[in-house]
């Protein structure tokens, strides 16, 4: 036991990519590592990279340099989109062993001998059109929920993404096997599973360029609610021409789908949609939001956009200002767009200087305040149900409610991973709701 060499992981990016670090620790201590913190001494610390992050690059030499100054003599290997999409550059990075791209990231133990520093670093990275083959993943680490990748690679051909380029075409689990994952996460004593994917609506289709959808994401959705043990599903973000009228009625009345959605805008603007090539119209996510609203008037929506987009005017960008202003919403995730190699966006016309990309973008920030507090204000004096985190706060524990809403009590670890029914009381300074107590649930 005493040559186990000790593996440490750091993620950038979304929720998939933690999902897929989760299974590469996994398939690691299989083979004799033990897996610590990222803050501690280890033998090797692998990077899990992004690409949609503005600052990928400076990221990833920060944390490079992180582990060099915890133990300069480990092994360091970098994994993910950013190493798919510029292995060479990564590779280039003082202290930086092996990069692996999209296909051989799930084969990292292959590729290690005796974990000794290399000269120059190693590159094994594959043309993307060969990542056609899907690998299931779920993460455990925080012990309130797990990520549950359920899709993998994007059809979609948006001109600012980056993301088919790194992770290639739209490919599905197998349904026995994500109810098999969600299984394994239920005996671990996880109360909430977040499904993840890059385009998660997009569910079905199979390996090999398989276009044909052998179950659909409604089919999907109906089959995690029958899973056992397991207390809230909840979807991650999810495009709004694929968010069917039968999925959010089901939603809306299932046994564990919360009522929180996360969906996808990117502009208000007709015209900035269409350049942008999105698969739907503004129209669309106007009934998508009233359909929401209809059957479940307490849900909690959230919106992602993106300003600064070329050829974004200033009547786009205030067509999109008030249309989210105006649309019963709960949030904002805003993107300020950037340049990508390779991608359509690149070579357009109408740049948008950058300091015009910040005003816009500080503008949406401010609307995020807004209508988040307008939809906490809505749900006070309602009870809902609470699962509480397991951070001591400055003496406070946080937590979720069903609808997302983030409130807080003071520390008890008692209250960690357990599920409450609460009442919402009252806004505090800082943004998250006061709660009494009615019943412990779970």
């Amino acid at each position: 036991m005493e040559n186990r060499k000790k593996v440490a992981f750091y993620t950038l990016g979304c929720k998939l990519n933690f999902s897929e670090t989760s299974t590469i620790a996994r398939n690691l201590q299989d083979e004799g590592f033990d897996r610590v913190d990222f803050e501690e001494v280890a033998d090797m610390y692998v990077i899990n990279t992004c690409s949609v992050t503005e600052n990928a690059d400076k990221q990833f030499k920060q944390v490079v340099r992180k582990a060099m100054k915890l133990n300069d003599k480990a092994f360091v290997a970098a994994v993910g989109c950013y190493a798919q999409l510029k292995p060479e550059e990564l590779a280039n990075v003082d202290g930086v062993d092996l990069v692996l791209g999209a296909t051989e990231k799930f084969k990292l133990a292959d590729y290690i001998n005796d974990l000794s520093k290399n000269d120059f670093g190693e590159v094994h990275s594959c043309e993307i059109a060969e990542a056609d083959f899907y690998v299931g993943s779920y993460s455990i680490g925080d012990r309130t929920r797990a990520f549950l990748k359920v899709q993998d690679g994007c059809d979609y051909k948006c001109t600012y993404c980056t993301i088919p380029l790194a992770r290639g075409i739209s490919r599905s689990d197998e349904l026995e096997n994500v109810l098999k994952n969600a299984y394994e996460i239920s005996k671990q004593n996880i109360k909430e599973i977040v499904l993840t994917g890059v385009n998660i609506g997009d569910y079905g289709k199979g390996e090999f360029g398989n276009k044909k959808h052998e179950h659909t994401f409604l089919e999907l959705v109906q089959a995690l609610d029958e899973v056992e043990g397991i207390e809230r599903l909840r979807i991650s973000s999810i495009e709004p021409n694929l968010l069917k009228n039968e999925t959010i009625e089901f939603v809306s009345k299932s046994r564990t789908f919360v009522p929180h959605f996360h969906i996808p805008l990117q502009s208000g603007s007709n015209g900035i949609l269409k350049l942008m090539k999105r698969r739907y119209l503004r129209e669309v996510y106007t009934e998508r939001v009233n359909k929401i609203r209809e059957v479940m008037p307490h849900a909690c929506i959230g919106v992602d956009v993106i300003v600064g987009f070329p050829g974004e005017t200033d009547e786009h960008f205030l067509e999109t200002y008030h249309f989210l202003n105006e649309m019963d919403i709960s949030y904002l995730h805003v993107f300020t767009y950037s340049e990508r190699d390779n991608t359509e966006a690149v070579a357009m016309e109408g740049v948008v200087p950058a300091n015009v990309r910040a005003k816009r973008s500080k503008m949406l920030r401010g609307l995020s305040v807004k209508k988040r507090r307008a939809f906490y204000e809505s749900q006070l004096g309602t009870n809902r149900t609470v699962l509480f985190e397991s951070e001591n706060k400055e003496g406070y524990i946080h937590g979720f409610t069903e609808n997302y809403v983030k409130v807080k009590t003071p520390w008890n670890p008692e209250l960690v991973n357990t599920l409450h029914e609460i009442n919402l009381t009252k806004i505090d300074e800082d943004g998250s709701v006061r709660m009494d107590f009615i019943t412990e649930l779970v």
